[in-house]
């Protein structure tokens, strides 16, 4: 079961483009801005490709909340 947590689904209402990692901050009780930070800084220091590439499937895989 659920547990309490939220279900990983893009939110309406904390967006930059996709919501793709403020679902997942928050199906994780972390900080969205510090994880957007975090996902950039990552994905630019494996030369950008990888973290654009994951960011488009988790966007077509992941529901949007209702």
């Amino acid at each position: 079961m659920n547990a309490g947590r939220p279900v990983l689904g893009r939110p309406l209402d904390d967006r930059v483009l996709a919501g793709v990692v403020g679902g997942i901050a928050r199906r994780f009780g972390w900080n969205s801005t510090l994880l957007r930070v975090l996902y950039v800084v990552v994905s630019v220091l494996l030369a950008a490709f990888p973290g654009i590439l994951v960011y488009l499937v988790l966007w077509l895989l992941m529901p949007e909340d209702a």
